[in-house]
């Protein structure tokens, strides 16, 4: 095995069980990636120096093709509803099974690490067998420095060959695509799939199930800070706007998806962002724009016209495309990742019902209860066989990538809001005025015009009213907001169609809920939405 490009590994390839690789070449810098990637056929350059890949098959996760390991460690920690089961056997022979896929293949490797907070920081080793994907993660992880880099010791072990088939009645999974985690030993091993983030949340899922127990709680969210230290943390689900609301010039970015907040505050998971680029602009997005045009970013099923310019507006091969970016290609980034406890919470939806208002301030018990429900909407063409809007609930924010109950993040996020006394705001940047189809996507300068008020706490002392369907504080005025647009049954023109629709979404909200109902105080119960109309 020639091992090139070795720099200073503490414990090299032999701990991963892959020495039977022709090549390895360690930590290599993104010139050498690119070149490397490009001289392989793994994809090309645009016309402004970035690098594009196309992902084959699978443009998405996978999360029906993830398990995790139920061992005794996990049997009674894991929230198994949501999480498929691996025996530890089933693991043990796909790893080895990758392990001699792997042989005779020029591999790449990354020592990184998951987490800017020195405390919880998870040391990440991460095997490729593409250059691009090595790329991909070193743009997204957080860069040891050389002396770092000279004592790393990892932790995390994670082993990604799209090339690996599985078998499903060998290892017992539902196809040929496999993400399969050992909690346990911190082993991930991802194959048959070329999408990228599957590292990423790979990490996210390990750094989920870790850190509970240190009294720290992840979060699938943005954050930044203001010039007088105050944070501001965003949760959503994709598309709901957490990327683009959080990359504000006016505050530094922590960080665009994935955090923790401990003892110390608010830090980072990650030393990048995967940014969706669908009818990315110039002029809505200004700071993302220019990371695309930046070498070493990683354009992710972005179609290039003839001249090589990437039309951020074509999603003829999925409307998932994404940026993969270093977090200093923003010119307000955060050097550190961290900063203090948050001022306030921001949990965003894309309700395509065009029910909720722009903005609802919520108490700490209708935090908790919009956290674990996890609402958003899906709308025609975003996913295969969508036609018109359907409610995702992703509790938490992040279903997929949370391995324990969601009561016990739910639990956690509760005592942390009371305890640093947090603001918590309801914003949704879906449709006003109708339905998806039929109203209007809410404009994004109404959305930063309140979020501009609750950063500068100008609306902590606006007027309210309760919202007759789902309870929460709504504001009756806010400067440089129409009064009407605040109110989502006077931008309907069929009232009772408006009734029909609330009243709907809230008999979603509390079928959805029931399944947290023995988790909950009374306190919980009480935040859901009023039925009383549908009750007559």
């Amino acid at each position: 095995m020639d091992e090139i490009g070795q720099r200073n590994p503490a414990r090299g390839i032999e701990t991963t069980g892959l020495s039977g690789a022709l090549s390895v070449r360690w930590n290599l810098t993104e010139a050498e990636l690119v070149e490397t990637a490009v001289r392989r056929g793994e994809g090309r350059l645009t016309a402004h120096g970035a690098f594009v890949a196309t992902t084959g098959q699978h443009t998405g996760r996978s999360p029906k093709d993830k398990y995790v390991v139920r061992d005794a460690s996990t049997e009674s920690t894991l929230w198994w509803d949501n999480n498929n089961a691996m025996t530890p056997e089933a693991f043990a022979l796909l790893y080895e099974d990758f392990q001699k896929h792997a042989v005779g293949k020029d591999l790449f490797v990354q020592d990184l690490i998951g987490g800017a907070d020195e405390t919880y920081a998870l040391p990440t080793r991460v095997v490729t067998e593409q250059a691009w994907h090595s790329l991909f993660i070193r743009n997204l992880l957080i860069r040891p420095d050389a002396e770092a880099l000279a004592r790393f010791d990892p932790e995390l072990t994670i082993i990604d060959l799209p090339s690996f088939k599985a078998d499903p009645a060998r290892y017992g999974v539902r196809s040929q695509t496999v993400i399969a985690c050992d909690l346990t030993r911190k082993i991930i091993l991802i194959g048959g799939t070329a999408y990228a983030g599957e590292m990423k949340k790979s990490v996210f899922t390990v750094l989920n199930y870790l850190l509970p127990e240190r009294h720290v709680m992840p979060m699938h969210c943005s954050a930044n800070v203001g010039a007088a230290g105050d944070v501001a943390v965003f949760f959503g689900l994709s598309g709901t706007g957490k990327t683009t609301l959080s990359a504000d010039p006016r505050r530094t970015l922590i960080g665009d998806d994935e955090h923790g907040w401990g003892e110390h505050g608010v830090f980072n998971f990650e030393g990048g962002c995967y940014a969706k680029t669908i009818r990315l602009s110039a002029e809505a997005e200004p700071e993302i724009f220019s990371t695309t045009r930046r070498f070493g970013t990683v354009l992710e099923n972005v179609v290039l016209d003839a001249a090589r310019v990437p039309d951020f507006d074509d999603g003829s091969l999925t409307e998932n495309t994404r940026a993969a970016y270093p977090l200093h290609y923003i010119a307000n980034a955060s050097d550190s990742g961290r900063a203090g406890h948050p001022r306030n919470i921001v949990m965003l939806t894309a309700d395509a019902f065009g029910v909720l208002p722009p903005i609802a301030r919520l108490t700490p018990a209708e935090a908790m209860y919009h956290f674990l429900s996890g609402y958003t909407a899906k709308v025609a063409g975003t996913e295969r066989g969508v036609t018109e809007p359907e409610a995702t609930f992703s509790t938490c924010f992040g279903a997929p990538f949370m391995p324990r109950h969601p009561s016990e993040y739910g639990n956690l996020l509760r005592d942390l809001i009371a305890e640093h006394q947090v603001d918590c705001w309801l914003v949704s940047t879906g449709w006003t005025g109708g339905a998806y189809g039929t109203g209007r996507r809410m404009p994004i300068r109404v959305t930063r015009a309140l979020l501009s008020g609750v950063l500068d706490g100008s609306l902590r002392d606006a007027e309210f009213r309760a919202d007759p369907n789902f309870g929460f504080s709504v504001p009756v005025s806010v400067p440089g907001v129409e009064d009407a647009i605040l109110d989502p049954r006077e931008t309907w023109a069929d009232k009772a169609a408006y009734d029909r629709q609330a009243q709907r979404l809230a008999d979603m909200f509390r079928r959805n809920f029931e399944k947290f109902e023995q988790h909950v105080d009374a306190s919980v119960l009480k935040a859901a939405p009023n039925l009383a109309i549908a009750a007559e």
